[in-house]
């Protein structure tokens, strides 16, 4: 299996993403980010599949994510940002909507899924990602498009989804398991 050259996934540039973007970006630390997606993916997995059945559905406060509601949120926004990092590695320029986390967490039923089942879908969503981003070569992930009326590049999208999952993973041990 050949991997991309690190400098193409190196750390983006501010301008190529949104200053929104930041806040996951910043939690990625600096290192090969196809091996750091690799790793999260494989401890991001055991650490949901250590959770205990009976907080599967705990949400905690009113009005919050269950921790199912959370993996599930995890799958769709990696398979969106997946799908525009395809877009514009292609040379896609069209520019693509944003979409509301808060509309699809509700119309995607996650409380009546099994919890493994919401935990696999994440990690075939992560593999195909995975599988995308190495297969990219020459000056696909610097190239850019328009999401959200926003330009970003395939590289921030790649680490952006990085730090989305590690951004969750905190709030998961910190609010939903009590853990610091």
């Amino acid at each position: 299996m050949t991997t991309t050259a690190a400098p193409a996934f190196a750390r983006p540039a501010a301008d190529e993403h949104a200053p929104y973007y930041s806040r996951y970006i910043d939690l990625v630390p600096d290192t090969d980010l196809l091996d750091y997606l690799q790793r999260q993916l494989e401890l991001a997995a055991a650490f949901l599949r250590g959770i205990p059945a009976e907080l599967h559905e705990h949400r905690y406060a009113e009005g919050k994510w269950s921790i199912k509601e959370v993996v599930g949120h995890l799958a769709d926004t990696e398979r969106i940002f997946a799908y525009r990092a395809l877009r514009f590695a292609r040379a896609d320029q069209t520019p693509l909507a944003g979409f509301d986390e808060n509309t699809y967490v509700p119309a995607g039923s996650f409380d009546a899924r099994d919890f493994g089942s919401l935990v696999d879908e994440w990690v075939h969503v992560r593999l195909a990602t995975l599988a995308l981003l190495r297969g990219l070569d020459g000056d696909a992930p610097l190239r850019r498009g328009k999401a959200n009326d926003q330009e970003i590049s395939v590289r921030a999208l790649a680490w952006v989804m990085a730090g989305h999952v590690d951004h969750h993973a905190a709030i998961l041990r910190e609010r939903y398991l009590g853990a610091s």
